[in-house]
């Protein structure tokens, strides 16, 4: 038997035991753009970067039920980077059919936020300058959007009553579960100095999520893929679209490369999250899995294909 896709791949055909994803979040992050379009620190060409990420992202063939960007949006706050940043994803993901989910950074400023992703009056005062969240109904699958973000450090940290307005929502179970994104991942970071600028008062949170409907959290803010768990949910902390952390040198000596950018496919199944981690690079690639070969392979039985595809000849 073959199943019909579901996951927002076009023409994808199920072989094995795992009905299609219900859901598919493309998660992006640390896009750090600049005002005119400058390049980030002199050096890395941001603007570039990010058109390389969602050229990438459309050549996946994947039509997702959102685009989330987990914070350092911008790297200044600048409204005309916040304009920049608008004018290149919103094509994107109307040609996707796809929301965009902003979530603020530790280099983001909320009030500008506000007035160049959502065109809301940029005044100061408590409205505008209050955090930056959001709640998303995607097919039964809830999306919540929290801010971690501490005005004027780089720090995280989570209030009191946001912790509240979270704990209101999660008192009622969404039909598909319930995914959290945020800036600051509540994991830990084995390259030093990270640990200065990591989420405060974790246990509090912890407190919110534990026992509840929450089936992944996803972050940025390192500039490196890497996963964990907390309070029982997996985390997943995608890399940036400008710079990457050099991994490969000393924990105390890391660094950022012009290298090495990527994002997450988040596939949503009934049982089980799958976190893809997906290289921007383009390279050469073989073609043995072609069209044709897949409607050949769709067209036997189950035991056909077993034996073409998993006895060793």
């Amino acid at each position: 038997m073959t199943s019909a896709h579901l996951d927002g791949t076009a023409g994808l055909v199920q072989f094995g035991r795992h009905a299609p994803a219900g859901h598919v979040i493309v998660h992006l992050s640390d896009t750090h753009l600049l005002g005119g379009g400058a390049a980030l620190g002199g050096r890395f060409d941001v603007e570039q970067n990010l058109a390389a990420t969602l050229d990438a992202v459309e050549r996946t063939g994947v039509r997702p039920d959102a685009l989330v960007f987990t914070g350092d949006l911008t790297d200044l706050g600048e409204p005309d980077a916040y304009r920049r940043l608008r004018d290149a994803v919103e094509p994107v993901a109307a040609r996707l059919g796809a929301p965009v989910v902003w979530v603020a950074g530790n280099h983001d400023e909320r009030a500008p936020m506000r007035a160049g992703l959502w065109d809301a009056a940029e005044t100061a005062g408590t409205a505008a300058d209050a955090p930056v969240t959001g709640v998303w109904d995607l097919s039964g699958l809830r999306l919540i959007a929290l801010d971690s973000t501490v005005p004027g450090w780089h720090h995280g940290d989570i209030d009191a009553a946001q912790l509240d307005w979270l704990s209101g929502i999660l008192a009622e179970p969404a039909p598909h579960g319930t995914i959290l994104a945020l800036h600051h991942p509540p994991i830990p970071s084995h390259v030093p100095l990270f640990d200065i600028l990591e989420l405060r008062h974790q246990d509090a949170l912890a407190d919110v999520i534990r026992g509840t409907d929450v089936r992944g959290i996803l972050a940025g803010h390192l500039h490196y893929s890497t996963q964990g768990t907390f309070a029982g949910v997996p985390v997943s902390v995608a890399s940036a679209t400008c710079y990457t952390m050099n991994l490969q040198r000393p924990p105390a000596s890391v660094n950022g490369m012009d290298a090495g950018q990527a994002f997450h496919l988040v596939h949503v199944y009934d049982d089980v999250v799958t976190h893809t981690v997906v290289p921007v690079v383009e390279a050469p690639t073989g073609d043995h899995f072609s069209p044709a070969w897949v409607a050949e392979m769709a067209a036997l039985s189950a035991e056909e294909r077993l034996d073409r595809f998993s006895r060793k000849r």
